[in-house]
């Protein structure tokens, strides 16, 4: 039996705009995780999650690959998963086994409600991580956030593959997505080795040093969103807003590059200033769209920040789920986090998540 865990993640800067390749953005990793456990099985395996009731799900294979009903699978990304890892194992002269699976989550509440910490990036790294340890092969942070940004795409995933980046490389980092048209065209003609082994045009993966005096501040509103379901809303907006477009990608560019020199800088105020700016240039996309990324509670995480020298913005698609913010550890943080219960907006203790590599 092997385990493997995968952090959630928040956005800090770059939302929507990360969507489009070489569009940096900034995120974190948080100490809540999904768990992965592989144990060997017999002519048949499982998939078994705290997520689908704990229910398990039989499967076997054909042809060599993992096979469900498709009537019976709540589990796309987790087989999905599966189904390009066991491709790359095979591709190391490994012969295949059966297993059960099972899936243990904290990114969610005691009632099953969702934080929007990302939990299809964090189950899809687990799943990975847990069966590269399962057949004993080397794994590196690139090979895991490939082999699940290559999961991510045979599923039509409409994301950045941001939440995947910063389950896999964990702390805080820097990001901007891969050209997808190219990973999708070298798939057609290569291995799946051969291709994770290439640098792939446009992705940007670094991580970010942070002031120690800067403390990140995450504040729930309740209300969960679906971050493919609004992504698709904007880019539905897209075609008849040629004239915006263009100017918001450009300036989410230069805010978040701005906002990644003043981290490697260690200037706290550029940071503050910078967080700033992207919550405006979100506040104009959600005009220029009539998507409602920021709502009302999530305006008053920041007010009530902003009263205490903090700087604050949703995070993420918005919608509801959290808000962040950053703010120097000496400000009074205590009354800051009671008025947000107060407003009805619940803390969560959450710590940003370095693995030891």
């Amino acid at each position: 039996m092997v385990q493997a865990s995968a952090p959630g993640k928040l956005f800090i800067a770059g939302e929507y705009a990360v969507v489009t390749h070489a569009h940096p953005a900034i995120l974190v990793a948080v100490n809540q995780f999904i768990t992965v456990t592989v144990e060997k099985a017999e002519e048949e395996g499982s998939i078994h999650s705290s997520l689908n009731g704990g229910l398990p799900i039989p499967w076997t294979r054909q042809n060599g690959k993992l096979y469900i009903d498709e009537r019976e699978n709540p589990f796309f990304y987790i087989t999905q998963a599966v189904k390009y890892t066991e491709q790359y194992i095979q591709e190391k002269n490994k012969e295949l086994e059966f297993f059960h699976l099972s899936v243990e989550s904290e990114l969610d509440n005691a009632k099953g409600k969702k934080y929007g910490l990302g939990s299809s990036g964090a189950v899809t790294v687990a799943t990975i991580k847990a069966l590269l340890k399962f057949y004993d092969l080397e794994m590196t942070s690139e090979l895991v956030y490939k082999l699940a940004a290559l999961a991510h795409l045979s599923v039509n995933s409409n994301g950045s593959f941001g939440d995947i980046a910063a389950s896999s490389y964990t702390g805080w980092i820097a990001y901007a997505c891969f050209n997808r048209q190219w990973v999708l065209e070298q798939e057609e003609n290569m291995s799946i080795t051969e291709l994770v082994a290439l640098p792939w045009p446009d992705l940007m993966i670094k991580q970010l040093q942070v002031p120690q005096k800067l403390k990140l501040l995450i504040g729930w509103t309740g209300s969960p969103a679906s971050t493919t379901h609004l992504v698709d809303k904007v880019n539905h907006k897209r075609g008849t807003l040629e004239g915006f477009f263009p100017i918001f990608l450009r300036k989410s560019k230069t805010c978040v590059n701005a906002l990644i020199d003043a981290f490697e800088t260690g200037d706290v105020e550029a940071i503050k200033i910078g967080i700033n700016r992207n919550r405006q240039l979100l506040q104009r996309l959600a005009q220029q769209t009539g998507v409602k990324i920021e709502t009302e509670l999530l305006s008053k995480l920041v007010r009530i920040a902003e009263k205490f020298g903090g700087s604050g913005k949703s995070s993420g698609a918005g919608g509801g789920d959290c808000g962040i913010v950053l703010i120097e550890e000496d400000k009074d943080l205590t009354s800051l986090l009671a008025d947000w219960r107060k407003a009805g907006i619940q803390p969560l203790p959450l710590e940003v998540f370095y693995e030891k590599k």
